[in-house]
This record gives C-alpha cells, structure tokens and sequence, in this order.
C-alpha cells in the first residue's frame, strides 16, 4: 500500500466512524441521564436496533477471520456455532423474553435475586463480571488488534515493531468503543452498531462475489459452478469426529451452550430488555436470527474461496481471509472495511464493557446503598465502572501476545465455568416453583469443582469432547436442582412478580416466523450436506423432495396465521 492509499484509507475510515459517531449522537442526545436510559435505552429499542446490535455484538474481528479459516482448512462443519444459535433465538424471542419484560428486569441478576435470593444473584455477578475482565473484554480487544494489523500490516505502515504495534491498535479501539459504552450509554451502543451492521452486511455479500469473480477469471458464475464442481467437500457442513464440530454436538451440548449465549447472558439479552414493547422485542431476536442463518454465506464460503484460489499452502487458515480481502477489495473500498471491521470490536468491546458497569452499578453498588442511590448517582458509577474496566482491558489485552496459543483455549475453558450453571439456574427458576436457592447455589459450586476438574486435572482421561460435556452437567446439573426442591423445597411457592413497564401484547406472526427462521436452518444444513451441494453429482431428487416440504409446511403454517383475527 502506498503512502497515497494510506492517506485515502485512513480518510475514508475516519469519514465513515466519524459519520457513525455524529448519526449515534444525534439519536441519543439526553437520553443517557436516567438509569433506565443509561442502562435499558429508556425501554425504547425497536426491532431495528436491536436486530442490529444483537448481529454486531455477536461477530467480530474473530468470527470474520477465525470462520474463513476454518471453512478454508477443514469444511463448513463450523457453521454449527452460527446456523444453530437461530434456535436458540426463537426460544428466546418465544420463552425467556416474555418472562423478562414482564419482570421488567435491568439485568440477569435481578431475576436470580427475584427468584432465589441475593446469594445467588452476588454468586452469578462475581461469574460474570470474572469472565468479562479477566477474559472476554481484553480478548476482544486483543483479536480485534491482530484482525487489523493482520490485514493491513500496520508494523509495515507505521514503521513501529509487533508489539508496539498491537499496543497502539488496543488503545485506538479500545478509547473508541468506550466513547460510546461510557457517554452514550446502550441506546449509543445499539444505534452504532446498527450502523456498523449495515456495513458489515454490504462487506459481507461484496466479498464472496468479488471472490467468487476472481475465482471465475471474471465470470461470477464460472466462480461459483467451479466451487461446486471442484472439492465439493469444502462445502460439507456435516461435520465428523475429526473436523472442528462434529455433527452431533449440534443435537447436545451446543443446544444450551446457545441458549447461554442467546437467552442468559448479560451482554446479549440487555438490549432486548430494552425493546419498547414485547412485539418490538419478538421482531428484532428473531431477525437476528435469519441474520444468523446468512453467516456461513457471508463469512465461510469466502474461506472456501480462498482455498480454491491459494490451495493449501497458506502459512496458517487464519491468513485465508486477509490474503483474499487483499487480493480482491478494491482499494478505493479499503478505508470503508478497515471502518466496518474496527465498527466490529467496537461492538462487542462496548455492549461487554456497557453490561459490566450495568452489573456492577445495579448488582453490586446499589445492593450495597440500600437500593437508596439515585439515578444520576448509579450513572455516575457506571461511567467511573466502564472507565476502571476499559483501563484495565487496555493494560492485559497487550500481554495476551506473550501466550498466543493459549488464548482461545483460556476463553473456551473459562466460558465452560459458567455458561451451563447460568443457563441451569435460569431454565430451572422459571419452570418450578419449589426449588430452593440452595439448589442453585451447589449447581454453581459444584459446576465450577467439577468442570475444573475435568478440564485440568481428568483431561487424559476424560476424552469426551467437551460440548458433549456440556450436556452432560447440564443433565446432572438440572437433577441436582431438581433434588434440592424434593428433598428440601420452599416453604412457600415462588410466584412470578409482574412489573409491566412495557406493552406485553405478543407480536402475532411471531410463532410463524419461527417456524420459518427453523426451516430455514434445516434448509441450510440439506444445502450444505452431501444431499445438497456437498455431493459429487450436486443437488438430487430427494433434495428437492426435503425442500419441497418445508416450503409447503411453511406455506400451511402461514396461511393459518393470516386467517387469524389480528
């Protein structure tokens, strides 16, 4: 890149943040003063915005790159994470949300609190805000980095070595992302990352087909019938024992992994109890998920494009994904995707930054007052929280370069600690009412002892892959609840506390919706399976047939829901 394209892309990125910046300002101007407008937007979202924030909070700097490669080294099989967290919305937009909005709950916590006591609601904090800390938000902030400097060879550009390099990159997007967590509090947040999805949407169709042209020598279709005609394996999302996510972990412990993520956890699901009203909130969760189902199009079959365009011998499968944004974005678009991809961290580096000083303001501090601090003096503290956090980010993220190899493993051990104790307590709480806080307090305990020692103790000898593990605690997790409210249940049945702040009336096409956003995911599994485009001889007879009937199912489903008075 010359001195001239460096200028022009920097320029370009500096005009389209800044233009994301003003939009963001506009829409939130005094809306941040309050603590339901710090922390919940004022309970305004619509569909749009919360759409838009739930996609870009969920995909970064490493799903972008990390998927590519693993599409480009092995198959498709990864898309599992993606395709299948569609699920795991519906029962979100279907189960968990109805029951959020009615409490009117801020947090996560607060319904523990509710539900159980406030042992258990400090006991779930103390998780959350040790996961966000320590691990997610300065791997964030470090992945982001490596996804920049990677792509656009900063140390090259900037004359500043590796580690030099990486330390300046955390602090640009690391004091970026907090602008808007720590002044604009979520409603800047999901406004921004709306923003900033649109643009990850406009990258993420432009470069499979700029690919797939390259590919093609030219010819778009000539790329495409040469994917599908050539290593058709590549596009095989049924993974086996040896790929990356075997098949049927999708059917066990994926399941709640996802509903952890899409359902319980805090940084997720704090912009959906935003939503001004529950059909609002249905409508944004479940376009989210088609957004999901559009994943391994947007951020796989560009891996797949590489590995017909590079052949195997790259130096790793993450260089799929960079080597080909060079090869094949024109350069006058490189100032726009450095700000698409920088609007990316940002996203995740803020809604984890703004839902840990959520937390601590409202699980931590005001317990601790009494519940008597004001709403100016809990935002107060939350802007002071996300200030300590960021800084805190700012000083581990760099030395995660010390112990490359180590990271990912560190996030996907240390996310195993409380993902299937959280999701236990919760499915459990809301479905009995007998079962006792002690139930949840030996799920948590026990989880941690039990996992801890399976992980780094028992690990030669427990070769289970560890997201069949995540079905199996989940199992014994659930007994031992289950137990506690037999042997031991409360003296007086828990009742659920209505506190309707919003319009609870259910969007009506909701149900046939997720009907649709399901068989659109069974759709994408026949596409990308040796039935579909993954076989020799492409897409047969019983393809069409499968299809057929999902689309005839639908149509049913629909026509039904028409007839329906509104």
């Amino acid at each position: 890149m010359t001195g001239g394209d460096l200028i022009f892309t920097l320029a370009s990125c500096a005009f389209f943040m800044a233009l994301v910046g003003w939009i963001s300002w506009i829409k939130t101007r005094g809306t941040a003063d309050t603590r339901e407008g710090y922390f919940l937007a004022g309970r305004g979202l619509g569909a749009t915005f919360i759409a838009g924030s739930l996609l870009l909070t969920n995909l970064s700097a490493e799903q972008l790159i990390g998927l590519n490669g693993s599409a480009y080294g092995y198959n498709l099989s990864s898309m599992g994470w993606e395709v299948t967290a569609a699920v795991a919305t519906i029962a979100m937009a279907l189960v968990f949300l109805p029951k959020y909005l009615a409490g009117a709950f801020t947090t996560l916590p607060q319904f523990l609190n509710d539900r159980f006591d406030p042992t258990v609601r400090r006991m779930s904090v103390v998780l959350f805000m040790l996961g966000y800390g320590l691990v997610t938000i300065p791997s964030v902030l470090y992945s982001g980095s490596l996804a920049v400097i990677a792509l656009f060879d900063v140390p090259a550009l900037t004359g500043l070595g590796d580690f030099e390099a990486l330390v300046a990159m955390v602090i640009v997007i690391g004091v970026t992302g907090a602008i808007y967590a720590i002044f604009g509090g979520l409603r800047a947040v999901a406004v921004s990352d709306t923003l900033n999805g649109i643009g990850l949407l406009i990258i993420g169709v432009l470069v499979p087909v700029l690919g797939l042209v390259a590919l093609g020598d030219g010819d778009f279709g000539a790329g495409l019938a040469r994917i599908t005609a050539e290593h058709p394996e590549k596009l095989n999302a049924i993974g086996s024992a040896t790929d990356p996510t075997p098949f049927g972990t999708i059917f066990t412990g994926m399941i709640f992994a996802n509903l952890f993520y899409w359902c319980t956890n805090q940084y997720v699901i704090q912009r959906t109890l935003g939503a001004q009203s529950l059909a609002e909130g249905q409508k944004g969760v479940l376009f989210s998920g088609f957004f999901k189902v559009l994943v391994p199009f947007l951020m796989m079959i560009p891996g797949v494009i590489a590995f017909h365009l590079y052949g195997p011998g790259l130096g790793t499968i993450d260089e799929a994904y960079p080597r080909l944004i060079r090869d094949v974005l024109p350069s006058y678009l490189s100032g726009f995707f450095l700000a698409v991809l920088l609007g990316a961290v940002f996203s995740s580096f803020n809604s984890l930054l703004n839902s840990a000083a959520t937390l601590f303001s409202l699980d931590v501090y005001s317990p601790a007052r009494g519940d008597r601090a004001s709403d100016a003096e809990l935002v107060r503290v939350a802007k002071i929280a996300s200030l300590v956090i960021a800084l805190f980010s700012f000083a581990v993220a760099p030395l995660l370069a010390f112990a490359p190899e180590g990271l990912w493993q560190i996030i996907r051990i240390f996310t195993g600690f409380y993902n299937i104790p959280t999701v236990v307590i919760v499915i459990v709480g809301l479905f009995t009412a007998r079962v006792p806080a002690l139930g949840a307090k030996i799920v948590i305990v026990f989880h941690v002892a039990a996992y801890g020692l399976i992980r780094f103790v028992f690990d030669d000898v427990v070769t289970l892959h560890f997201i069949h593990l995540y079905a199996v605690l989940f199992v014994i997790e659930v007994g031992i609840m289950l137990a506690c409210g037999w042997i031991a249940p409360r003296e007086e049945a828990w009742s659920f506390t209505r506190d309707e702040k919003v319009d609870l009336t259910p969007w009506r096409f909701a149900k046939p919706l997720a009907v649709t956003l399901f068989s659109c995911v069974v759709a994408t599994y026949l596409l990308f399976s040796p039935l579909g485009v993954a076989g020799q001889a492409g897409p047969g007879a019983l393809f069409g047939t499968l299809l057929g009937a999902l689309v005839l199912a639908n149509t049913v489903v629909w026509t039904i829901a028409a007839r329906r008075p509104a």
